[in-house]
């Protein structure tokens, strides 16, 4: 398993207008193969930036889902709107979990 964090920062202007998009894009992403787990968040002190948090069964299952014409058109859409570039970790599995 993987853990995918993405940080993205919009234009303020975008903010409501990219959080429906993100609303309405969760559900296609959870329920594409190899999504364990996805959770959208909004940065606490700004809200034109908002995280997501995805679990996934391998990278090769991330990378399918990233080349895929679902994650391809919605990222052509919102890229429009960032404010800064985004910022995307990979993480292993948790080594601890308390």
């Amino acid at each position: 398993m993987i853990v995918r964090i993405v940080r993205m920062h919009f234009r303020p202007e975008a903010k409501d207008m990219i959080w429906q998009r993100l609303v309405t894009q969760a559900p296609k992403v959870r329920n594409f193969p190899g999504c364990l787990y996805l959770a959208l968040h909004q940065d606490a002190e700004n809200p034109a930036i908002f995280y997501s948090i995805s679990h996934w069964d391998s990278p090769s299952a991330l990378e399918a889902y990233r080349q895929d014409a679902l994650f391809q058109e919605f990222w052509a859409e919102i890229k429009a709107h960032f404010m800064q570039p985004a910022q995307a970790f990979t993480l292993q599995e948790p080594l601890l979990t308390i």
